[in-house]
């Protein structure tokens, strides 16, 4: 016996992620940044113990499964058709080519070198949402931005002596990849939670990332350290997934031109962390940079 539909039941519902209150998007924002900042210096740590290949391949499988065990243990549905090719998008931006890039550089790189990359990712984040969504920013957003990303530029410039490196093709490619991620995540985040964007990204991968692991382990040694594990274990779950969780939720909520200058921090915080970890040398110039940096970040916040 056929029952009769309500008007409601052939009315389409959209649903959007909630909204965070735009302080809590900005701190959410910040929390990324600064779980990036150790990025560097962690995968530094994991080449201690890891090669290249297997470094990368590990990370991913090893955040996928927490991803996909957080998605499985709360019954999360399965995307819809529609977010596929940007989750596709996510996975080839921010779960692959950036990490496998920037490890390649880090063989022959100085974290301080490699920064360089991030001082120009906030730009070139800007950049694409601007050209992906049709979003428009002030002259003044753009000058600070602008500012920011030159003031980088010359400290982590003069840090590795004003030297272009072989590994500098790979930054340059990372910094592509990577602002193409975020901006599809950013986008995907205001319809999806900010940890489903970057969960289904993981899991995507997983038919890539676990044959790949037990591959490259096969033929790359590995010498098991506690930097060396300290290291794989942060850039897999701290990097990967935690830091990508928070940071699309912010981006979600004050948008991703405003989000991304917060970036701006990010390489002078890795060379923070350098000096710390590494015992790489830090210059008098990083406040002096730091304060300027600051005041970029000041001026998009509120343009």
């Amino acid at each position: 016996m056929r029952t009769q539909s309500s008007a409601t039941d052939l009315i389409p519902i959209a649903v959007t992620a909630p909204r965070e209150p735009r302080n809590l998007g900005t701190a959410q924002a910040a929390l990324g940044v600064v779980a990036f900042s150790l990025t560097f210096p962690a995968t530094a740590w994991g080449l201690e113990s890891f090669g290249p290949w297997s470094l990368v391949a590990v990370r991913s499988a090893l955040a996928a499964l927490v991803a996909g065990g957080c998605l499985l243990a709360l019954r999360v549905r399965l995307p819809e058709r529609r977010h596929l090719p940007g989750l596709a998008v996510v996975a080839a931006g921010v779960v692959l080519g950036f990490p496998m890039l920037t490890t390649l550089a880090l063989r022959t790189s100085t974290t301080a070198h490699a920064a360089v990359v991030v001082g120009l990712l906030p730009l070139t984040t800007a950049a694409c949402s601007a050209l992906r969504t049709g979003s428009r920013s002030s002259r003044r957003f753009w000058l600070a931005a602008l500012a920011g990303a030159a003031a980088v530029l010359a400290f982590t410039v003069a840090q590795s002596g004003g030297a272009l490196t072989a590994a500098d093709g790979f930054l340059f490619a990372a910094l592509l990849v990577c602002a193409a991620g975020y901006t599809e995540g950013g986008r995907l985040a205001r319809v999806l939670p900010g940890w489903q964007v970057i969960g289904w990204a993981l899991v995507l991968c997983l038919p890539l990332s676990v044959p790949a692991a037990a591959l490259a382990l096969a033929y790359e040694p590995v010498h098991l350290t506690g930097h060396g594990t300290a290291g794989v274990l942060w850039v897999a779950l701290g990097s990967q997934f935690l830091g990508l969780v928070v940071w699309y939720r912010g981006m979600a909520a004050v948008g991703i031109p405003r989000a991304s200058q917060l970036q701006l921090a990010q390489p002078l915080l890795t060379l923070v962390w350098s000096a710390l970890l590494l015992g790489e040398h830090l210059t008098a110039a990083a406040p002096l940079t730091a304060l300027a940096v600051l005041v970029c970040i000041a001026v998009t916040q509120r343009s």
